[in-house]
């Protein structure tokens, strides 16, 4: 196993408002890297390339990393007609650091999640926004500068109108006691779901999908405790805390388990149990 020790500056990590939490959830912290692209699967389920969004910007380390990964995909073959194809898709990946062990000042990446598919604002083969309003940023927790990323999970009727809503995942940029957390992922976890219940989509008109019952779509709602933007962010390491993925009832299992709940990019809509199937890990070290 092929293992990546990569720089992380002290900034990193300590760039996380530390409350006096014990040294357990300490040790959860991640240094975090969202990278995004392209990339081609040929007819027998092989990675045929792959293009990586800003490449420029992305420590080298860390595309040598990609490129290992990649080398060892295989998918499910995409079919047309009955015949295999190659297939093209957009994909996002979330590359995590932590440290070789407690007393190391090394850090091992990995690849700790993906997803695969298409996201394009003016296609009729996927579901889209009409209306997005964003949620009220809860007073209580910029006054404590406690911010993070929702994973709401929806289901979204043929009306476009969304009929269930819940909080999947919520990753915080604070460490504090398991009791303070919980209660600060409910506190972000609220307005993202009250905010996302009153949202309205374009549904698929085409494609494989243009007469589904129902659509369960992924979306990320950050809360940023300082003013920048996801392009300034892009390829830079950021410090988390990755909460608990919970059971959603009315979810499909198999599907909503499907790629990676935290790997999708802020606005990004990842429409469950499609795009292409990853049949290995997605890292192995």
């Amino acid at each position: 196993m092929k293992r990546f020790i990569v720089g992380v500056t002290s900034l990193a990590i300590t760039g996380l408002a530390l409350a006096a939490g014990p040294g357990a959830v300490r040790k959860q912290v991640e240094a975090s890297m969202l990278l995004t692209g392209t990339i081609v699967v040929a007819p027998d389920g092989s990675v045929k390339s792959y293009e990586l969004d800003k490449a420029e910007k992305i420590p080298a380390n860390i595309t040598a990393l990609v490129s290992n990964a990649t080398q060892q995909w295989h998918f499910d073959p995409v079919m047309r007609d009955g015949q295999a194809v190659t297939a093209k898709a957009r994909m996002s990946l979330r590359v995590v650091a932590k440290h070789e062990t407690p007393d190391s000042g090394d850090y091992t990446a990995r690849i700790s999640g993906a997803t695969f598919g298409d996201y394009d604002a003016a296609s009729t083969d996927q579901i889209t926004y009409i209306e997005r309003n964003p949620p009220v940023y809860p007073q209580v927790a910029a006054r404590g500068h406690v911010g993070g990323t929702v994973y709401v999970l929806l289901r979204i009727g043929r009306d476009g109108k969304v009929v269930d809503a819940e909080a999947e995942q919520v990753n915080l940029n604070i460490v504090s006691s398991d009791a303070d957390m919980k209660a600060w992922r409910k506190v972000l976890a609220s307005p993202s779901v009250t905010a996302a219940r009153h949202w309205t989509f374009h549904i698929p008109t085409t494609g494989l999908h243009a007469n589904d019952p129902y659509y369960v779509t992924r979306v990320p709602i950050v809360y940023r405790t300082e003013r920048t933007s996801p392009d300034a962010e892009y390829a830079t390491w950021q410090a988390y805390v990755p909460g608990p993925k919970d059971r959603v009832s009315w979810a499909d299992d198999d599907r909503a388990a499907g790629g990676g709940t935290d790997a999708l990019p802020d606005g990004q809509i990842q429409l469950v149990g499609t795009g292409l199937k990853l049949t290995t890990p997605v890292s192995k070290g």
